[in-house]
């Protein structure tokens, strides 16, 4: 061979679109079978037996079997879809809130800092701020004690 040839005479562009085509529907066709094979785990109203026939129908005849499960049974793999998305979410946000201590209640350290900070503005006095600062310590009471009332400084 004494010519040489060029990859673009020999693989046209209508030829390299077909190609991109291909490859797309056969990823597409991969996320589907996948998708069909967690929904058949995933759904609970089945029991073993059913799911292991989908699973088998699936995987002996997956062209036909994920088309025949997608038809009877694809109305519902949304919300099943959705329902285990919420259930993630809601875990995630559980664990968000337990992590960061999601009693709502502040911590000591920030309730003692409310008091210094109301003690200075001379909101209470300092035998009021301390049976508070005794109470926060002791972890039975708020920042202000139940008997005390908010007195608006004299100036």
């Amino acid at each position: 061979m004494s010519t040489q040839t060029y990859l673009a005479y020999d693989y046209p562009m209508l030829s390299v679109f077909w190609s991109m085509l291909l490859f797309f529907l056969w990823i597409m066709w991969f996320v589907l079978l996948f998708r069909v094979v967690f929904d058949i785990f995933r759904d609970d109203e089945m029991n073993g037996w059913a799911k292991a026939g989908w699973l088998a129908f699936t995987v002996l005849l997956p062209f036909l079997g994920v088309f025949v499960y997608v038809v009877a049974r694809g109305k519902n793999m949304g919300r099943r879809e959705i329902a285990q998305a919420r259930a993630q979410q809601e875990a995630f946000d559980a664990r968000v809130r337990e992590a960061a201590g999601g009693t709502g209640r502040p911590s000591s350290a920030d309730e003692l800092s409310k008091l210094s900070e109301i003690r200075a503005r001379g909101d209470i006095t300092d035998e009021e701020f301390r049976r508070a600062k005794e109470l926060v310590l002791a972890g039975h009471g708020p920042a202000e004690p139940a008997g005390s009332t908010a007195r608006t400084p004299s100036r």
